[in-house]
């Protein structure tokens, strides 16, 4: 397993790539859902992913608090079709919640999760904080962890 966390900068031109294809083939081509996916918040992120034989199969975006929240947030979280359900959508949750907690010493952290994941994201602790809305023709949900509230 290769799980590597990458500040922007730190990317190459192929790495970014990688994580760009992943995102517009599962979020814009698989979902269906034409959508600003460069939105200007990648190069204050910090990257996560797991590579395997030289392909990214999990990536989730870590934006600081105040850039995009008033908290640090988890988005963009995904698993290549070919690698799910082998339990990488737990491990990469799991990767990114101890970061944010390590990293950058937060008690909360928020996401903006679909709808159809809520349960998902209430096993690692996140509830939600507001009620569903349509973003991008998908119903989401807002949720926010506490630490030392699960």
């Amino acid at each position: 397993m290769n799980w590597e966390t990458y500040h922007f900068d730190e990317l190459t031109a192929s790495k970014l790539y990688d994580f760009l294809k992943l995102r517009v083939d599962v979020f814009v081509v698989e979902q269906n859902c034409p959508y600003p996916e460069l939105d200007g918040l990648d190069q204050e992120s910090i990257h996560l992913s797991y590579t395997e034989n030289g392909q990214t199969l999990a990536y989730a975006r870590l934006v600081p608090a105040g850039i995009k929240y008033e908290l640090p947030s988890i988005g963009r979280v995904i698993v290549h079709p070919s690698a799910r359900s082998r339990g990488l959508a737990k491990e990469l949750i799991t990767k990114a919640m101890d970061y944010i907690v390590a990293e950058w010493q937060a008690n909360e952290i928020q996401l903006q999760g679909q709808v159809y994941l809520q349960n998902f994201y209430e096993s690692f602790g996140f509830l939600p904080i507001s009620d569903a809305y349509d973003e991008d023709g998908i119903p989401h949900v807002d949720m926010k962890f506490t630490k030392n509230k699960m």
